[in-house]
């Protein structure tokens, strides 16, 4: 007898974003938009003739027909996941890395050539999916994250250097009372954890908050003011001059990690080897040593 479903698209954009208790974090795990996923789900509701999401727009919550639903189809794609990763184990083909954007660039890319002329049969697909409470989603076999233990559960914890961490600035201004201090999304605290662990308390006014770590780097490059960043994402401009660095660098707590899933992958304990001894390679190297 055929089976009666609903199309897998539908059943998987439901999931996600059941799960993950928002569309749009499910669009993010999925690598579509936030229409894709509203019209799936939709699709999948006029399928069932039911709804599975309640409450506004743009605070939906499960109905009670989908808390029935939801559970089932996690359990049902962990298997089909675990089957599939059991016969496909191999070491070659695609292996999906998740990295915040600024290491990627400024790190892991100008490094990457050496893995993928040591592994040519092996496809490191780049992205920046994941979060800091479930960094590894449906589509990614290994995350390099930067903070501290604990970690999420259920994943293997590489540990690759420590973070140091420090004011930088284009030459054309200085470090000084009345500085103008630049933020970012992905680290509100900076500022305020540098002073704490530095017992300095340089004050200036905040000239605005911007959105990744990249563009307010390249504020403080184009002299919009002053940026504390990890030193090895602005070593290469402290070193050639781009930026100054007149505090220094100090430990940050934090620690550089790569985080994998539990289970066999040949592919990702290559990389994850590699990318191990990389960072022991570059904790020893002068590139490591920062200004104090």
């Amino acid at each position: 007898m055929a089976r009666r479903l609903p199309p897998l698209n539908s059943l998987r954009a439901f999931e996600a974003a059941g799960r993950l208790g928002l569309i749009k974090q499910g669009a993010e795990e999925l690598n579509v938009t936030h229409g894709a996923v509203s019209r799936q789900v939709q699709q999948l509701e006029e399928w069932l003739g039911v709804a599975l999401f309640e409450g506004s727009k743009h605070a939906p919550r499960l109905a009670e027909t989908g808390q029935t639903l939801l559970p089932a189809l996690t359990a049902a794609f962990d298997q089909m996941e675990a089957a599939i990763g059991q016969i496909a184990d191999s070491d070659e083909g695609a292996l999906d890395v998740s990295c915040p954007g600024t290491f990627t660039m400024r790190w892991l890319i100008p490094r990457l050539h050496h893995f993928q002329a040591a592994h040519p049969g092996i496809h490191v697909r780049l992205n920046s999916s994941g979060t800091s409470s479930d960094p590894i989603g449906n589509n990614v076999d290994v995350a390099v994250r930067v903070g501290k233990a604990p970690w999420p559960p259920g994943v293997d914890v590489i540990e690759l250097f420590n973070e140091k961490f420090g004011p930088v600035h284009a030459p054309s201004i200085s470090l000084s009372n009345g500085s103008a201090l630049l933020h970012t999304v992905s680290r509100r605290s900076a500022w305020a954890d540098w002073r704490r662990l530095a017992n300095d308390n340089p004050r200036g006014s905040d000239a605005g908050e911007f959105e990744h770590f990249y563009f307010m780097l390249e504020a403080a490059i184009a002299g919009l003011g002053v940026a504390i960043a990890p030193w090895p994402l602005v070593a290469d401009d402290v070193k050639t001059g781009r930026l100054q660095a007149p505090s220094g660098f100090i430990e940050s707590g934090l620690s550089y990690v790569a985080l994998r899933r539990q289970k066999p992958n040949r592919k990702a304990d290559i990389f994850c080897r590699w990318l191990q001894a990389v960072a022991v390679e570059y904790a020893d190297s002068p590139l490591s040593q920062v200004p104090t």
